[in-house]
């Protein structure tokens, strides 16, 4: 195996991974950008968050991402349940808090739940209404929470998404110089190709051309030669006429003198014998 042929085959590996890769990388933004930390919109019926603190260390921690199922029907929730909901608490007033229920109690004639945070055992200050509520606790997916914040950050989008792009763009600059280098290559060739086929009819052409003026000048040449022969033939004839006319004469008197002769000899012997 050659060195060019090991090249192109490292050469597509890397493209085909770094496209998964950034393909992922491009999902996993838009996911975290709609659905994470996103009270409005669920995936499924679920909702996902990033754990910003450790307050519920020994279930899940910091930087770690929980989903939580919505739940309609919270009026009757156990004890020792794990539920999402918005804080009330002034220190932490209208944000997202998930944290374990420790009683049901009734508050201003309404139910709500104590919660508190495993980590630290304190209650929460103020109890949570049913109307607070978002889900259930499901399950979390440790640390995840850490690379989407930092994707969401300039740096994390070049270090994610832009990066990986320019090593996509850089591994494949070359096969495209190629493919560039042969197109321009292939139309050079055909340029040539069709000049070629232009000169050869253009001397094609010319040669016809100097062909016909050849013969174009053999058969005016001959003409002339043929129209001197028909004057010369037609002088000889007028020369003899004259003769021929002349002998035809003499010839025709000397005839009928001699038929007069004969027919007078046989006339004179009958004369004699009379």
């Amino acid at each position: 195996m050659t060195k060019k042929k090991v090249f192109s085959i490292i050469s597509k590996t890397l493209t085909v991974a770094i496209l998964v890769f950034t393909v992922l990388v491009v999902i996993l933004t838009i996911f975290s950008v709609t659905a994470v930390g996103n009270a409005n919109r669920s995936v499924f019926g679920y909702k996902a968050y990033i754990v910003q603190s450790n307050s519920m260390q020994g279930e899940f921690e910091a930087g770690d991402i929980v989903v939580s199922k919505v739940t309609e029907d919270v009026s009757d929730l156990e004890e020792g349940t794990i539920i999402t909901f918005i804080s009330t608490d002034p220190v932490s007033y209208g944000e997202t808090v998930t944290h374990k229920i420790r009683k049901k109690i009734d508050y201003n004639g309404e139910p709500a739940y104590i919660t508190y945070g495993v980590a630290t055992g304190s209650d929460d200050e103020t109890p949570v209404k049913a109307d607070k509520i978002i889900g259930v606790y499901s399950f979390h997916v440790p640390k995840i929470g850490y690379f989407f914040q930092f994707l969401k950050t300039p740096a994390g989008y070049i270090t994610l998404i832009l990066v990986p792009f320019l090593i996509l763009i850089a591994l494949n600059s070359g096969h495209f110089i190629k493919l560039v280098l042969a197109y321009k290559k292939e139309k050079a060739a055909k340029a040539e190709e069709e000049r070629a086929i232009a000169e050869n009819n253009a001397a094609e052409a010319k040669r016809l051309r100097e062909e016909m003026d050849s013969l174009k000048a053999e058969m005016a040449a001959r003409g002339i030669s043929l129209g001197r022969g028909s004057d010369a033939a037609q002088g000889g004839g007028e020369g003899e006429n004259p003769s021929a006319k002349d002998g035809g004469t003499d010839g025709c008197a000397e005839d009928s003198f001699t038929e007069i002769s004969a027919k007078g000899a046989p006339n004179g012997e009958e004369s004699e014998e009379k």
